[in-house]
């Protein structure tokens, strides 16, 4: 069966679930600790004579955020590195080739696994300093401009802290900048890293399978909702490994020894992918090629009326979701978070609309805020 990034994609929840609970917990112990005797004359002293109490308690969500992640990052690519192995056995064995069964018995996986769940945990690592550093700043810039403002005459101690802990659960953690120059948040960048290291173990782990059973050529699916970085390798036939370029190669039929057919290819998946071809959301698939064998693309079907853009607009509006919830959460005042709740159900009525009026699917589970532990 053909294999894409998409096949790994609940995987990804577990991870992104783990950081997403500690951020919601940073936000809400940042809260509670300013909210704590807000009213006092005294609460500037408290608050910084208690700021070694949030460090402790930051370093505790990090902590168990460390012990959960690891484990559930190897576990997750272990998963999408099997679904990956498994697809190419499938396509394999749709052929009935022997070598293709020796293939699926003897290629090694531990190694492949802990390479990938290194880099990962290397990639995901440097956020749990960050969340420590943004906790104590936001407590202190909370405290210095409730401090100031009263003395200022530009709004009360309450009204200060408000407005700014409101900023800080709008935004999150933040600070993440990717390879591209892309910034992010802390959930929404390990949610990207994690789906990203799944993706390419799937694939990978389908390539290795085929390599090992002589296989060197695949193709591209026809996607819908495709994005301008995929489009001009929509169908095409890419080698699995080597040199770039596209070209026609005479290579042996698949079923008939001495035969051989000439194939027009686009270049190298690893070529492709650099491009762009199955990043992150990304909806194509590769699956074997058998010159002589595989049949043309059939026309494509659209299985919505959405366009990429419009895809890309849910995604926005679900970080719109998440974003009030987080600001509810951080909310003092019963006023804020009634309004915070009130953008919760406006932007899940846009999703609605969105969805009625273009074909896609509605993730509710990508609009849900995990429960801080």
């Amino acid at each position: 069966m053909p294999v894409s990034p998409d096949m790994a994609e609940d995987l990804a929840s577990a991870i992104s679930t783990l950081y997403e609970q500690a951020e919601l917990a940073l936000i809400e112990k940042v809260t509670q600790a300013l909210a704590e005797g807000l009213d006092s004359p005294l609460w500037a002293e408290l608050k910084l004579a208690a700021i070694g109490d949030l460090r402790t308690a930051i370093e505790e969500i990090i902590t168990a955020l460390q012990a959960a992640a690891g484990p559930a990052i190897h576990e997750a690519l272990s998963e999408a590195y099997e679904r990956g192995q498994q697809a190419a056995v499938a396509e394999l064995g749709a052929v009935a080739a022997g070598q293709a069964l020796v293939a699926a018995e003897v290629l090694p996986t531990a190694a492949a696994v802990d390479r990938l769940a290194a880099a990962l945990v290397g990639e995901t690592g440097p956020t749990h300093l960050r969340i420590l550093r943004t906790g104590l700043d936001v407590y202190r810039q909370v405290v210095a401009e409730a401090t100031s403002a009263p003395l200022l005459g530009a709004t009360t101690r309450r009204q200060a802290a408000e407005r700014a802990l409101s900023k800080f659960a709008a935004k999150g953690v933040t600070g993440f900048v990717d390879r591209s120059g892309r910034a992010w948040s802390l959930t929404s960048y390990a949610e990207m890293a994690t789906r990203s290291a799944l993706g390419r173990a799937a694939v990978q782990a389908h390539t290795d399978r085929l390599g090992a059973a002589g296989i060197e050529l695949v193709r591209v699916s026809d996607a819908p909702e495709e994005c301008e970085r995929c489009r001009p390798w929509e169908g095409k036939i890419l080698r699995r490994e080597g040199p770039s370029g596209a070209g026609t190669v005479e290579v042996e039929h698949a079923t008939e020894d001495g035969r051989m057919v000439q194939v027009r290819v686009a270049g190298s998946l690893p070529e492709a992918r650099a491009a762009g071809l199955m990043h992150p959301n990304c909806r194509h698939s590769v699956s074997i090629y058998l010159p002589g064998l595989t049949r043309p693309l059939p026309p494509k079907a659209d299985r919505t009326r959405a366009t990429y853009e419009q895809s890309q607009k849910q995604r926005y509006l679900e970080r719109q979701v998440r974003r009030w919830k987080r600001e509810a959460a951080g909310a003092i005042d019963a006023t804020k978070k009634a309004r915070a709740n009130a953008k919760v159900r406006e932007y899940q009525g846009r999703i609605r609309e969105l969805v009625a009026d273009t074909g896609l699917p509605r993730k509710s589970h990508r609009e849900q805020l995990a429960r801080a532990r």
